[in-house]
């Protein structure tokens, strides 16, 4: 399926699941794409950081799209990142075999164009660079990775991607509401769109242009996000937002570790909680039990909201 214009709503940023020996499982990965729909994703990150993109090989980060792209079948649209060499080259090596799978979207990784010190005007040279090796008819994206440091897109470059013509995604991470509103008017208009990785300023931004999350807490609380996302108007959307705000503290306990847990223990899939950033045995009881409350509030306020 292809997507001219890419709905807003909640597009979790994937985890990738391991087996006890360190391998992806493509298995419980099949399981996991599921379930986020299920749960009333917009639309799947494949490959980016929460992915563990950065830990991964080249043959594993194509192989872990693939199979995201063919478990979704066309039910929601499929974007994919996964480009983390230092040049120039090898991200075109990754990023072309990446296309080759026909994601939905090519995520361009925004610190990979230029190094922290260097200009705007790099930056966008090493874009077109790379955008002049990739087919002219994928659609592209753009993601403010944090790792391995943060590189803000400017107003100026945001406009010409916009301008551009091929790019329809930036996961945003600025955590500025007045900022994101100002990107927000910056690309109106535009094909591009603009998702928010931050939870507290989530449902000011959607209402101020912004698109919709793609963001961490999509793996713990999916149906909230989706429904917040779609009821921006609704009474109880600010009461909603008061929550997800409180809850995504959860983010900063011992992430992706929880969120694995979460989703092994509670929603029954069947994943490990191995990780190859954190080591899965630094979940201590104390944090598990504040996974347990994490649930028991989020069924709750899902009764009270009738999702």
């Amino acid at each position: 399926m292809a997507y001219n214009e890419f709905p807003g709503g909640a597009w979790p940023v994937m985890l990738t699941p391991f087996t006890a020996d360190n391998k992806v499982d493509y298995e419980g990965l099949k399981a996991l794409t599921s379930w986020y729909i299920d749960n009333g994703c917009s639309g799947l990150f494949s490959d980016c950081q929460s992915s563990e993109m950065f830990f991964l090989n080249l043959q594993e980060r194509v192989n872990i799209a693939r199979t995201v792209i063919e478990t979704a079948a066309g039910r929601v649209p499929v974007i994919v990142s996964g480009h983390i060499s230092d040049t120039l080259e090898g991200q075109v090596e990754e990023l072309q075999q990446i296309a080759a799978l026909k994601p939905d979207a090519l995520i361009f990784i925004t610190n990979r164009f230029a190094k922290e010190n260097e200009s705007d005007e790099v930056w966008r040279k090493n874009c077109e660079y790379v955008m002049s090796k990739l087919p002219d008819d994928i659609p592209l994206g753009a993601y403010e990775c944090p790792y391995p440091y943060k590189r803000l897109i400017s107003l100026e470059n945001l406009k010409w991607c916009a301008d551009t013509g091929r790019f329809h995604f930036l996961k945003d991470t600025c955590c500025d509401l007045e900022l994101l509103k100002q990107r927000a008017n910056a690309v109106r208009n535009t094909k591009l769109k603009i998702y928010n990785a931050n939870t507290t300023t989530l449902l000011e931004s959607i209402r101020g242009g912004c698109a919709g999350f793609c963001g961490v807490m999509a793996s713990f609380q999916m149906k909230l996000y989706a429904w917040l996302c779609d009821h921006i108007d609704d009474p109880k959307a600010d009461k909603l937002q008061d929550l997800l705000t409180v809850t995504s503290l959860i983010e900063r306990q011992y992430y992706p570790v929880n969120a694995k847990y979460y989703l092994q223990h509670y929603e029954k899939l069947p994943i490990t909680t191995y990780t190859r950033t954190k080591d899965a045995s630094g979940l201590t009881e104390t944090f598990k039990d504040e996974v347990r409350q994490l649930k028991n509030l989020t069924e709750l306020v899902s009764e009270k909201l009738g999702i």
